[in-house]
């Protein structure tokens, strides 16, 4: 299932699950980043990551493209060091250094074991690569060549040309209708001016939000902070996105050398802090965010066969993101498919769900919860977004009661404010008459 979602959106296992309280400590470094801390001395392994408002609803007007060409040059050299040097220098030490984006946030997260002289040559390297990046010419150039190759390829995917026009139907001019990737003709004419100064604006102290897991103390964990932070760029936190306004029915049918129709249907959805969050999330789950459990499967898949899967979910984002269904089925099931699953979602918001089955939903949710904080890295993932979105420090350890909590009316209402059957987007991607 196509989805890339702050739920999913979350190798070590840490016995931490059975414990009642996951304790939190926070502060704010000197320079302004904000830093989130676990310790944890059940294995000798440290987890960072240094999050930054620098995903692709930043991007510049008229240089999409520009944030994640930006993220992804950060380790191609960095404080003199080449990529491949680089790369040696997280081997030798067995340390491991990767990147998040979308379109809130652009991130670097490093695991590293705890012993001194290891996690000194892994923190050197991370520091380099924050605070550093050359951005050398020759990699420049045949970076930007891979990505435009990349978003070349990716037109050839129905799937992911479903997911781009969803965009940007449901976003119009607003920010997230960006691309993450970014356009060819765009990405060919970047400089690196261009990345100087997305770097230098976004890539700030004051907007970094530092989280660490593992095996340390207090006092250390406060001097990596510094020490990482030290020397980011002082530029100020940048403004908040704009709202996204609530559109309008739209309706698309691209046609595309498929196979099967894509179908995907949506509307503005919640940002993450929406006090609506628990009863949309469990709501959906009845919905189309349980699987087999779920009402879609059962009316698109089960009832009728018109798919192998259909799904549902809300993508929760700084601002409102998308709520999406989804599924594909046979150009001849094609229009078929789009009104059951149409009527299925228009009887949800109408009636919300059953006792039986919002029981069922709150039931399998908490009895997976565990598994969510389960490892080191699942509980950084956390980490990073409870900093990134400000969420309260006690969100984990109130998310059972908050999922508990929902009852079958909080559903309904939830979903009558935010979701209006007349008013969803559709894009359809396959054979046919382009409309």
């Amino acid at each position: 299932m196509p989805i890339k979602s702050l739920f999913v959106a979350l190798l070590m296992s840490l016995p931490l699950s059975a414990q009642a309280t996951l304790v939190i400590q926070h502060w704010q470094t000197p320079q302004g980043a904000r830093v989130l801390f676990v310790e944890s001395r059940e294995l000798p392994m440290l987890d960072i990551a240094v999050d930054f408002p620098a995903g692709s609803a930043r991007d510049p007007a008229g240089k999409p493209g520009l944030a994640q060409l930006t993220h992804g040059l950060l380790d191609q050299g960095a404080g003199g060091l080449t990529d491949t040097a680089i790369a040696h220098r997280l081997a030798d030490v067995g340390a491991v250094l990767s990147g998040s984006f979308d379109r809130d946030r652009a991130g670097v997260r490093l695991r590293t074991l705890s012993s001194a002289a290891e996690k000194d040559k892994a923190l050197d390297t991370l520091a380099r690569v924050l605070q550093r990046p050359d951005f050398p010419q020759a990699v420049i150039r045949r970076e930007k060549q891979r990505l435009i190759s990349s978003i070349r390829e990716d037109e050839a995917d129905p799937g992911t040309v479903a997911e781009k026009a969803f965009y940007r139907a449901l976003y119009g001019t607003h920010p997230y209708a960006h691309d993450e990737a970014g356009e060819p003709a765009v990405i060919e004419k970047l400089t690196r001016d261009d990345l100087l100064a997305f770097y230098r604006t976004h890539y700030s102290a004051p907007n970094a939000v530092i989280s660490l897991m593992g095996d340390l103390s207090r006092a250390e964990a406060e001097a990596i902070a510094i020490r990482l932070a030290a020397g980011l760029s002082p530029a100020a936190i940048l403004p908040a996105l704009p709202k996204p306004a609530a559109g309008n029915a739209f309706d698309r049918h691209i046609v595309h050398p498929s196979t099967q129709s894509h179908v995907l249907l949506g509307a503005v959805g919640m940002a993450r802090n929406d006090p609506d969050f628990f009863p949309l999330f469990v709501g959906n789950y009845v919905l189309g965010g349980g699987g087999f459990d779920s009402r879609l499967m059962r009316e698109v898949r089960d009832k009728r066969g018109y798919a192998y899967s259909a799904y549902s979910y809300f993508m929760p984002m700084l601002e409102a993101g998308p709520f999406q269904l989804g599924l594909q089925t046979k150009l001849e099931q094609t229009d078929d498919a789009l009104k059951v699953a149409q009527a299925t979602v228009r009887q949800f918001v109408a009636d919300g769900p059953t006792e039986a089955e919002l029981t069922q939903a709150k039931s399998n949710l908490t009895g997976g919860f565990p598994l969510r904080i389960d490892s080191n890295k699942k509980i950084l993932d956390y980490l990073a977004v409870i900093g990134f979105y400000r969420l309260p420090l006690d969100y984990l350890d109130t998310w059972v009661d908050k999922v508990n909590a929902v009852d079958v009316v909080a559903v309904k209402q939830a979903f009558a404010r935010r979701i209006d059957p007349d008013k969803l987007v559709t894009v359809v991607v396959g054979a046919g008459s382009a409309r």
